[in-house]
């Protein structure tokens, strides 16, 4: 356990995460777009409520299996090894709740192809509805519900690079801290440790998932719905 906690004080890990975010902001954008294209095509039956659902299921399948992995590697006694995987599998959730959160905003008509604006709808839903409505109080006064989309669309750039200044410290300081807990807690017996990674990556994919609707709101009726 002293090298793991020794290992976690050398990584510098809300560098990471920042940089983390960075990338899949500007990496996931064009493969959320043609993800949705796609999915309407071979499921063109279903209702943009239905293919939000459907996204729901293949999300959590994804983060909680990646959680899994990092779980069983983490029984390496080695904390070296450990704080990279962990790290790598915070990466990877984070890369797929930006798919994500792309994905469904993209459902929902939301133009989020401007970089600044992309960033504050995904950190809003990252850190959470409540924290982030907290959060941005004092610079937009309070908010309405489902308030994400009215504000991504409506407010000029200054006040969002103003938002992202505020809300950018709480995500690296929520997602830096869901790492190193996570690092600590895999230190038990292999089927624990798995339970545990798999179990705390579902836990937070959930937590995204309702984040992104209260934030978003209720998907359009139909694709001809311009709301």
């Amino acid at each position: 356990m002293d090298k793991v906690r020794a290992a976690v004080k050398n990584v510098d890990v809300r560098a990471a995460v920042q940089g983390g975010l960075n990338k899949a902001l500007e990496a996931q954008y064009p493969p959320a777009v043609a993800n949705v294209a796609r999915l309407r095509r071979v499921h063109p039956g279903k209702t943009p409520a239905q293919l939000i659902s459907y996204l729901n299921t293949i999300y959590l399948s994804a983060v909680t299996t990646t959680g899994a992995g990092a779980g069983a590697a983490a029984i390496v006694p080695n904390g070296w090894v450990q704080v990279p995987v962990a790290l790598a599998d915070l990466l990877t959730f984070l890369e797929a709740s930006v798919l994500y959160t792309l994905s469904v905003a993209e459902i929902h008509g939301l133009d989020v192809e401007d970089v600044e604006r992309r960033r504050f709808l995904v950190t809003s839903v990252l850190i959470g509805n409540t924290a982030a409505t907290t959060a941005l109080e004092p610079l937009i006064g309070r908010t309405a519900p489902y308030w994400g989309k009215k504000i991504v669309e409506s407010i000029p750039m200054t006040a969002i690079n103003k938002a992202n200044k505020i809300l950018g410290p709480r995500f690296v300081t929520k997602y830096g801290t869901k790492q190193g807990v996570l690092v600590l807690g895999k230190q038990i017996p292999f089927f624990i440790g798995v339970g545990i990674g798999a179990a705390g990556n579902n836990v937070f994919g959930w937590f995204v998932i309702k984040a992104a609707g209260k934030i978003l709101g209720p998907p359009p009726e139909s694709w001809n719905d311009p709301s």
